[in-house]
Formats: structure tokens, C-alpha cells, sequence
């Protein structure tokens, strides 16, 4: 008899996306950071290398989830196995993008080292576990309760990882030359490598504490769903693409608050210590959405929670632009405001997948559970890349280099950057889930009942 869905199962996916995020925030928050001042690659050449290496996703997080969608069940499940395959390759990948080592070879050696190693982690063995990872929430239970909570302790887990990446490394990878704090690229290398460790052993708790219940086909017998009928559905599906275009907007938005730490505090504020109270406080703000964001998605609506917070974050920005607070820890209270509304919708943002694989089932008659996934997980992967490219342009655009971040006029385009950028990415996070995205409240009860009905007729 299968267990039934308990907090097993919460825990263990909450341990998946710590695995995920021990390399994914570590790319995405220090990945530019670490080749402009420890490999000396220009920023703006970082940028358009994570750019290129999205049209290889775009073949390889579509097969990937292909590839889910068509394999079989096994005794593990449809979705779990990959998550032991591929946990050791993502780690590997991961530790070799950051060799300090090679921080001495010619410049077109490091470019070219840049693009394979991360087209290796990201576009190959991340994507053959994230895209199972999320897809397999649905195999875990059918029910919109069960998978909020999932979405729920999945954000906790990014949470906990985002904090111990980005608070713990300005603590122990910088030091101070020349009045300068700069980053300190052995023993980034080094933590790299322990981060790389810890994911593997995330990535294993995450197999063994969780149960596929729900039997999701692999498409046999069904009406033809191949590739190019999978995009046709996907263009013509308005939550499917709505939901892509949420997710680019949100992740330039928070991408780019995160990366941007990395110069605001050193630089600007000169506090390196002050960017690892603004990450814990991030995880606070995060484990208390995680308390209230299941009643309140409940009472509300997912799709409209999200679009107040989207709000609320855009606002703090806009007023930490205007208001360019000259005391580090006045920004760091306000940027807590705005991490409090983003992480509101953290803990939805997983739900309302869900509800759009829910969705394309209910309008195309098959359930592409991964195929759904990787087209979602290819619009994070734009959003995580369009950050640093714009990021890595507008910085080079400024004049940034570390010996230059003493000029006061770099030093405020280095604020202008980190307010201005989020606050137009929260601005049309809000508005895309308010006008386009059609799932609200009362129509993803209305999906619910719908397949429960279908379900219970087909038995």
C-alpha cells in the first residue's frame, strides 16, 4: 500500500531544490562577479555568453522534458530516478566553472573554458534534473492543497539555499585590499567544491524521502503529442505562455537584486557584513510567507496575492531610488520590505505551475506534466540570463571594472542599476498576472473538479 502524502514527502522536495539552488544561486548571483574580478572577463562578454547559452536550452530543456513525458514508470516512479542519476554530473559541472587556477591563461581560453563548463552544468545536466524535479510534483499528489504546500517547502528549501550561498560567501570570500573589498577567488574555488558536495547529499535525501503516487502515463495509446504538436499546444495555451513571460520578468527582477548585492555593498557601502543580514533576513521573510502563504493563496487567490506583492516590491525600489539612503542599514530595512514580497510569491510561484499543467490537460486532452515543466524551466533559465546579460551590459556601460568601482560616478550607476532594473521587473510581474494570466481563484477551482470528474469516470 503507498504511503500516503505527509510531510515526508514536504521535506524531501524541500531538499531537492536546496540541490538545485546550491549551483543555480551560486551561477546566478556570483557566476559575473567571479569572471569579471577574479578571471578579469569583461562584464558585458560574461553576459552574452549566459545569453548565447540559452538557444542550447532551448533544444535541451524541451528533450528533456520529451524525454520525461515518454519514459516509463519505474518501481521509484516516473519522474525520481533522474534525480539519482544526473545529482553527481550537475555537482561536478558545477565545482569546474569556478577554477581560480586558470584565472592566469590567456583570454580566450577563459571565455571559451566559461562557455563550455557552463553550457555543460546548465544546459545538460541541470536541466536532466530540475526539469524531472519539478515535473514530479504533480506525481506526488493530485490534490491543489498537497501541491501548494509542496510549492510551499520547495521555496523554503530555495530559500535556505539562496541565504547560505549568498550570505555565508561575502562572510569568508572576501578581503580587504587597498581599502577595497574584493573577492577572494581560492577559496571561492573551494567553497564552489563544498557547495557542489552538499548538493549531492540534498539531491539523495530528496530521493529517498519522496513518493510518486500518482500514475502519470508516458503517453502510450494517447492522440499524437510530438514535438511539433507540443508547441503548437504551448503558443496557443494563454497560461502556458503568460506564466513564461511572469517568470522572465520575475527572475530579471530578482536575479538582479541578487547579483547586484555583490557590488551595492562592497562598493557602495563599503559593508560586505551588512549583505549577509540583508540574505538572512531574506530566509526570515521567506520561512514567514511560508507560514501564512498556503491560508492566504487559500483565501485569496495565488494568481492575486502574487500581483499585490509583485506591487508592494516594486514600490520599495522605486523609493530606495529616490531615496538613495546614505546609512547601509536603511537600505537593507527596506530592501527586507521588498524580499518579504517577493518571497510571498516564492511560495506560490511552484502552485501555479501545477495549476497550468491542470490547465493544458483540461485544453488538449494529454497531460505533458515534463514537456510543461521545461518550457517553464527554459523561461527561468531566459530570465536568469537576461539579468546577467543586461546586468553585465549596463555595468560595462557604466565604466565597472574593480579598480574603477572607487569613482563616485560608477558607484551610482552601480544604485541605479540594482533599484531602477527589479522595479520594472516587479512592475510587469504585477501586471502580466493581473491582464494576461487567466488562472484565478475561481477558475482553477472550477480545473479541479473538472479532472477529479474525468478521473473518477475513467475508473
Amino acid at each position: 500500500m503507498t504511503r500516503p502524502f505527509g510531510f515526508r514527502d514536504k521535506l524531501g522536495y524541500l531538499l531537492g531544490d536546496i540541490g538545485n539552488d546550491f549551483t543555480f544561486v551560486l551561477s546566478s548571483t556570483f557566476l559575473l562577479k567571479f569572471y569579471t574580478d577574479v578571471m578579469g572577463v569583461s562584464a558585458a562578454v560574461v553576459g552574452a555568453i549566459l545569453m548565447i547559452a540559452r538557444f542550447v536550452d532551448a533544444f535541451t530543456d524541451i528533450t528533456m522534458g520529451r524525454i520525461c513525458d515518454k519514459s516509463r514508470t519505474t518501481k521509484a516512479g516516473k519522474f525520481k530516478p533522474w534525480i539519482l542519476r544526473m545529482c553527481i554530473p550537475v555537482a561536478v559541472s558545477s565545482f569546474l566553472i569556478y577554477q581560480s587556477s586558470l584565472s592566469d591563461m590567456p583570454m580566450g581560453f577563459k571565455i571559451g573554458y566559461l562557455f563550455v563548463t557552463y553550457v555543460l552544468w546548465g544546459s545538460f545536466f541541470y536541466t536532466a534534473i530540475n526539469i524531472p524535479y519539478g515535473s514530479m510534483a504533480s506525481a506526488v499528489s493530485a490534490e491543489p492543497g498537497d501541491r501548494q504546500s509542496l510549492s510551499t517547502y520547495r521555496s523554503v528549501g530555495a530559500s535556505v539555499a539562496s541565504v547560505a550561498v549568498s550570505a555565508l560567501i561575502p562572510l569568508v570570500a572576501y578581503k580587504e585590499v587597498n581599502g577595497i573589498m574584493v573577492l577572494d577567488g581560492d577559496i571561492f574555488t573551494i567553497i564552489a567544491g563544498v557547495f557542489s558536495v552538499l548538493a549531492v547529499l540534498a539531491y539523495i535525501g530528496c530521493y529517498y524521502l519522496v513518493t510518486e503516487r500518482v500514475e502519470i502515463s508516458s503517453g502510450e495509446g494517447e492522440k499524437d503529442n510530438n514535438v511539433l504538436v507540443m508547441l503548437k499546444n504551448a503558443i496557443t495555451n494563454k497560461a502556458l505562455v503568460s506564466i513564461i513571460a511572469a517568470s522572465i520578468v520575475m527572475l530579471l527582477a530578482q536575479m538582479t537584486l541578487q547579483t547586484m548585492a555583490n557590488y551595492v555593498y562592497p562598493f557602495y557601502y563599503g559593508n560586505t557584513a551588512a549583505q549577509s543580514v540583508s540574505m538572512f533576513l531574506m530566509l526570515a521573510g521567506s520561512l514567514l510567507m511560508a507560514a501564512v502563504a498556503k491560508p492566504i493563496a487559500a483565501r485569496f487567490g495565488k494568481a492575486e496575492v502574487s500581483v499585490v506583492a509583485s506591487f508592494i516590491a516594486a514600490g520599495v525600489c522605486v523609493l530606495l531610488f529616490f531615496l538613495r539612503p546614505n546609512q547601509v542599514w536603511t537600505y537593507v530595512a527596506l530592501q527586507s520590505v521588498c524580499w518579504l514580497s517577493l518571497g510571498v510569491f516564492s511560495m506560490i510561484s511552484w502552485a501555479l505551475i501545477t495549476d497550468v499543467i491542470d490547465y493544458s490537460e483540461i485544453k488538449n486532452g494529454i497531460r505533458e506534466d515534463g514537456s510543461v515543466y521545461a518550457l517553464y524551466s527554459f523561461a527561468r533559465k531566459l530570465g536568469q540570463a537576461g539579468a546577467a546579460g543586461l546586468v553585465g551590459a549596463m555595468l560595462t556601460g557604466i565604466g565597472y571594472s574593480e579598480e574603477n568601482a572607487v569613482l563616485d560616478s560608477v558607484k551610482e550607476g552601480i544604485f541605479n542599476i540594482a533599484t531602477l532594473i527589479p522595479a520594472v521587473g516587479f512592475i510587469l510581474l504585477g501586471l502580466v498576472l493581473w491582464l494576461w494570466y487567466p488562472l484565478h481563484k475561481k477558475q482553477v477551482n472550477e480545473n479541479v473538479e473538472i479532472l477529479k470528474k474525468r478521473r473518477k469516470d475513467t475508473k
